[in-house]
């Protein structure tokens, strides 16, 4: 409601201009009522087609994120498992390889947000991996590759053998999968006519619907038009707030939240002290 009131305040006046002109005046008012009547359908269904593929968008952007869990989960598992122990450093590799995970993961919501990963990155990472990473363009993929160099340095101490290194590799793939489709929706964006279109024809309704009912509304046109100006008003604010579900908004698919939870699953599978999940703040999960 926040976000259209303006509009819909601006609307309101515009409905008390057009009742009073018509009712004080007598202005004359073209009958309107039938072509608009067929718009309003044709602009129904155009908002519901704009919305269910904005919500396609979001759902999808949801799903990725939990197979992108749950492949996290899979190599913590693989990688403690799978990795024999050095008998100098005992079990360092495997948790070098799921503290880079968790990197990771925070590092893709980071990009995705288009915000700094830097300290995300120094959290688990040193400092002279995370300045070899200044200037490359996909850091994310950065850090697989070198997950895959620390593996095939397994391979080379004969910590791992070919079927394991295998299996491990087959879940990195899943996460690389799970990374390139959060970046198609990133860079895909709705066509420029769902995203403009629906706005224009939307406030070009609303504008003509009170000269379109005044004559059999009379006094109450601004109530009745208003009101429908809010029902289609706000079924083109629900388009705006999920086409982007990367957008760092209070609709956007909750990264922080879940980037937080494959953090705890992959500390906790180490055995080492994870922080709380992140709760909802006014109903709101970031």
């Amino acid at each position: 409601m926040r976000e259209i009131t303006p509009s819909l305040g601006l609307l309101f006046l515009w409905n008390v201009f057009v009742t009073v002109a018509y009712l004080r005046y007598q202005t004359k008012i073209a009958e309107f009522e039938l072509p608009l009547a067929l718009f309003g359908t044709v602009l129904a269904l155009f908002l519901g087609l704009r919305n269910n593929s904005a919500y396609a968008r979001w759902w999808e952007a949801r799903t990725i994120w939990g197979a992108m869990n749950n492949a996290s989960r899979s190599f913590a598992r693989e990688a403690l498992t799978l990795i024999d122990k050095d008998a100098l450093k005992d079990d360092a590799l495997a948790r070098n390889l799921i503290h880079r995970q968790i990197a990771y993961v925070q590092v893709v919501r980071c990009t995705l947000r288009d915000q700094d990963s830097k300290e995300e990155l120094l959290r688990f990472l040193g400092k002279e991996e995370v300045q070899s990473l200044e200037g490359v363009v996909n850091i994310p993929n950065a850090l697989l590759n070198n997950s895959a160099r620390q593996l095939a340095i397994a391979a080379e101490r004969g910590l791992i053998d070919s079927v394991r290194r295998v299996r491990i590799a087959t879940t990195m793939v899943d996460i690389a999968n799970a990374q390139g489709g959060l970046e198609r929706i990133k860079r895909t964006p709705l066509p420029m006519q769902y995203r403009f279109l629906p706005t224009i024809f939307t406030y070009v309704f609303c504008l003509v619907l009170p000269t379109a009912i005044v004559q059999s509304v009379g006094i109450f046109t601004p109530l009745v038009s208003t009101l429908v100006s809010l029902m289609f008003t706000a079924a083109l604010q629900i388009g705006d707030d999920l086409k982007d579900p990367f957008s760092n908004k209070i609709h956007d698919v909750p990264m922080t939240a879940m980037t937080r939870g494959i953090e705890i699953d992959l500390l906790q599978t180490l055995g080492e002290p994870a922080p709380e999940p992140l709760k909802p703040v006014k109903g709101v999960l970031m």
